[in-house]
């Protein structure tokens, strides 16, 4: 009898095996940001992190996509809380901050010291980064808009990240991709981000194949 309960354990353990393989490959990734992340005004399963799972998981990955993202943050809020909001074990973070401190007119210098602070902490956590650019309103100047819209690119240099340019491209601008706002996108504007920056998410979890 006691043969007969340690066949019938030993058959249950086995055929939980496979589903905990597949949940130790899963590929984990943080959507870590501001509202654009966290989808502002947007219903359930439609905001950016819900929307880019969708995407990757119909073209075969096995991911899951967490929203860290919070609505108002700037990227000094990002920083004081980067540590616990991406959590051991993450194989890539969508960095996408900035738009807030851009709307506020924050010197560049230290929206790009705040990314530069987070990019250092995420490679000695060994944790890739994918870092999302973002571009200045024409009303701030040629100036700002200068400075503001090259951190990214050296940043991305510096630490040799893969950079989406702008995250709103394709949807800033159009009214028929934005809430009543102006500023955040719709439901459609979201697919169309997903759509834009899928291939360099893409890529970005096929370099982190076979890392640690």
């Amino acid at each position: 009898m006691a043969f007969k309960h340690l066949a019938v354990f030993v058959a249950f353990f086995m055929a939980l095996m496979p589903i905990s393989a597949a949940r130790a490959e899963q590929v984990q990734i943080v959507g870590f940001g501001d509202s654009l992340t966290a989808g502002f005004g947007l219903a359930p399963g439609e905001g950016f992190t819900d929307r880019l799972q969708a995407a990757l998981r119909a073209k075969g990955y096995d991911v899951a996509v967490a929203n860290a993202g919070v609505s108002g943050d700037t990227s000094s809020g990002g920083l004081a809380r980067l540590d616990w909001s991406v959590p051991d074990g993450t194989r890539l973070v969508i960095l996408e901050l900035g738009a807030n401190d851009m709307l506020r007119g924050i010197d560049p210098q230290l929206v790009e010291d705040n990314l530069d602070k987070m990019l250092t902490r995420l490679k000695e956590r060994k944790i890739p980064v994918l870092l999302a650019g973002m571009v200045a309103a024409p009303n701030l100047g040629h100036a700002y808009g200068e400075a503001f819209g090259t951190l990214y690119p050296r940043l991305a240099q510096k630490y040799e990240v893969p950079l989406y340019p702008f995250f709103l491209d394709g949807v800033a601008g159009n009214p028929a991709l934005q809430l009543p706002d102006g500023m955040h996108p719709n439901a459609k504007g979201i697919d169309v981000i997903v759509e834009r920056i899928l291939p360099t998410v893409e890529k970005a979890i096929q370099a982190t194949a076979g890392k640690s």
